[in-house]
């Protein structure tokens, strides 16, 4: 059985401890069960020790060459069982690795080395509050707050080194690999040969990246540069910036026509732009002050979509349209069409977004088309799959140019996945119809993650490939890795890996080929 590390605070750790069980018991218990641990992580959202790099048994089929790397996922596991509230987004990253050689696969856990895990590794107990579900009100904001501010000027923790959980996702990049949460800067990491996991460091890209990053770059995979931003809750709200093949990172682009703080989870670039979403859900660090929490969402707000060009040296070209009821917090993919005069966006839209933070299982997100005519200003959308799905994936070498197809996790419901998704988005141009083309559900009690998709080696078509994802059995409490074939109706197994230990349910991931492991 999976057991957590005890917590054995040692001076002068004490008496902060004491003051935040006080906090956690008496001003601030986790009332609502979006923030109860006792539910949060319940099953096999569960937390895990690390796992050294293990054999695994291949029980079907076989795993195919082009596996030939690791497949990488992130997700939050936190160190510490929380002593007060907790949400599904405070974990402190793990990173859990498939290493595959000539048909054989290791697998291997590890939590990412981040300045916040290791203060804490060392202190024997949480220091940093939790950010999603440790200020809820103004008492125990304020309580919090004074906790936290004390416990640096004692010196447990230096805010300047970073307070981010490196939680979210994974990016290859500049000849580096990094483990990336969107609070923090980038944290580079590296898959050893027998399949073990190191984090090398915090990443500054040699002092011109301050602050913090998303975890959603695109990446280019025809011009191998990175294009990325960064938000938050002070102008300017968005800041742009791309990396180039080197790992030199541009000059930042501050994006002031976003005139208030809002939730940038993801965004998305064509070969001519950079598209973003400023949707309902916003940063309201002012509510803390009257009570309210610092992340909630504004029904009389009108969302909108932003297009900068992609080598945009400053906001002067920048433009916004609104489309009304459109909020996304992950985007697939989008393209030029008429010559750059049109932009067509691929995204979830969330139908239910006040639920985003509190109740995900109440979350619907229906898969739509935008176009925008550059010209006109004229905005047109429509669903292309009503189903619920997120977690949407392509082939990486279509990342910013036109793609047919994408593959998506469905909901049963979010933020537990039961089965994948294969969605051909052409075929909706004509007669609107829904265009799932292939379907594969894990079956009973059983539950997957976000899939991911490995063109095969050399490939022929878009879809020439294998689908590859986590999955969970929760009756029987094993876990395995399967591998699928992206071309097949029904997503056909091509290989079932038995894991030695169970793998939580977490966020993103990313296959990288043996030839890029090596270089790294």
């Amino acid at each position: 059985m999976d057991a957590l590390k005890p917590i054995e605070p040692s001076f002068p750790s004490f008496i902060f401890n004491a003051f935040d069980d006080f906090v956690n018991t008496f001003i601030d218990p986790p009332r609502k069960s979006s923030v109860d641990p006792r539910y949060v992580l319940s099953n096999n959202f569960a937390p895990v020790d690390e796992l050294p790099p293990t054999e695994c048994e291949v029980v079907e089929g076989s795993l195919p060459p082009c596996l030939d790397g690791a497949y990488i996922r992130n997700g939050p596991n936190p160190q510490y069982l929380p002593r007060g509230p907790y949400h599904l987004f405070d974990g402190d990253g793990m990173l859990h690795s498939i290493k595959i050689s000539q048909g054989k696969a290791t697998l291997c856990s590890r939590f990412v080395k981040t300045y916040k895990y290791n203060i804490e590794n060392e202190a024997g107990s949480p220091i940093i509050p939790n950010v999603f579900s440790g200020f809820n009100g103004l008492t125990a904001s304020a309580a919090r707050g004074a906790l936290t501010a004390a416990r640096a000027i004692a010196g447990q923790f230096n805010p300047a080194n970073g307070i981010g959980l490196a939680n979210t996702s994974l990016a290859l990049f500049g000849g580096k690999l990094f483990a990336l949460g969107e609070s923090d800067l980038p944290y580079e990491v590296k898959i050893a040969p027998n399949g073990d996991i190191f984090t090398l460091g915090r990443h500054d890209f040699n002092g011109k990246l301050s602050m913090s990053m998303t975890a959603h770059p695109k990446i280019d995979h025809e011009t191998n540069e990175a294009f990325a931003f960064r938000y938050g809750p002070i102008p300017p709200f968005i800041t742009y910036f791309r990396v180039n093949p080197d790992g030199t990172k541009t000059q930042d682009v501050p994006i002031f026509s976003m005139t208030r703080p809002s939730f940038l989870h993801d965004f998305a670039i064509t070969k001519k732009y950079a598209i973003f979403s400023d949707i309902q859900i916003g940063m309201n660090p002012i509510d803390l002050l009257t009570g309210g929490s610092p992340v909630g969402t504004d029904s009389g707000k009108i969302p909108r979509i932003g297009v900068i060009p992609r080598y945009a040296k400053d906001e002067s070209e920048m433009r916004w349209f609104d489309v009304s009821g459109f909020n996304i917090v992950h985007a697939i993919n989008a393209w030029d069409e008429d010559g750059g005069d049109t932009i067509v966006l691929i995204a979830p839209n969330i139908l239910s977004v006040e639920h985003t933070l509190e109740r995900m299982d109440m979350i619907h997100a229906s898969v739509e088309k935008v176009k925008i005519n550059l010209k006109t200003g004229m905005v047109s959308r429509h669903p292309i799959s009503t189903r619920n799905l997120d977690f949407g994936v392509i082939n990486p070498a279509y990342v910013g140019k036109k793609n047919k197809y994408v593959y998506a996790a469905i909901g049963g419901p979010m933020p537990k996945v039961i089965g994948i998704a294969k969605l051909d988005v052409s075929v909706a141009e004509i007669d609107r119809r829904d265009c799932i083309v292939a379907c594969r559900i894990f079956g009973k009690d059983c539950y997957g993650g976000e899939p991911f998709f490995v063109p095969k080696n050399p490939s022929i078509d878009e879809d020439d490939g294998y689908v590859v994802s986590y999955v969970h059995n929760e009756k029987t409490g094993e876990s395995n890795f399967l591998v699928m074939d992206a071309t097949s109706p029904n997503l056909d197994i091509v290989a079932n890996v038995k894991l030695p230990r169970r793998v939580p349910y977490g966020f993103h991931g990313l296959f990288v080929s043996e030839n890029d492991l090596m270089k790294l």
